[in-house]
């Protein structure tokens, strides 16, 4: 269960660098501004917030993906406090969305899905010891 849960938050960690890329790079060009529904106008007016939006989201991913690694390279305790600390936080986050923008529900469910589903691999792995 335990590599279950690595996979889902090595997916959730590529999930966020995606995310990265398209609000801190790609933020003003045609193909972000149809994910995320904004105009050019809009986006112009936005890029400095998503920018720094995009850091979060490259940040988070670091986080996960770097504690996969450290799973793997045999330090259990330090790899997962940091695949939880990644892992939870992307969770926490979708959650906030899900909650305060009932419009961006699929959006929300997405981010939520791949850290959601190792913080539960997580759990389920901790329970069976």
């Amino acid at each position: 269960m335990l590599i279950v849960a690595l996979v889902f938050a090595a997916l959730a960690a590529l999930v966020h660098v995606v995310i990265f890329v398209l609000e801190s790079v790609l933020w003003t060009t045609p193909r972000a501004r149809a994910v995320f529904g904004s105009t050019a106008e809009g986006a112009e007016a936005t890029k400095e917030m998503a920018f720094n939006q995009g850091f979060y989201n490259l940040f988070l991913a670091i986080l996960a993906g770097v504690g996969v690694i450290v799973v793997a390279a045999g330090s259990t305790t330090v790899g997962l406090t940091l695949v939880v600390a990644g892992t939870g936080s992307m969770a926490a986050a979708a959650i906030v969305l899900l909650l305060t923008s009932p419009d961006k529900r699929g959006a929300a469910l997405k981010q939520l899905s791949a850290p959601g589903l190792a913080l539960i691999a997580l759990a389920v792995a901790a329970l069976l010891g």
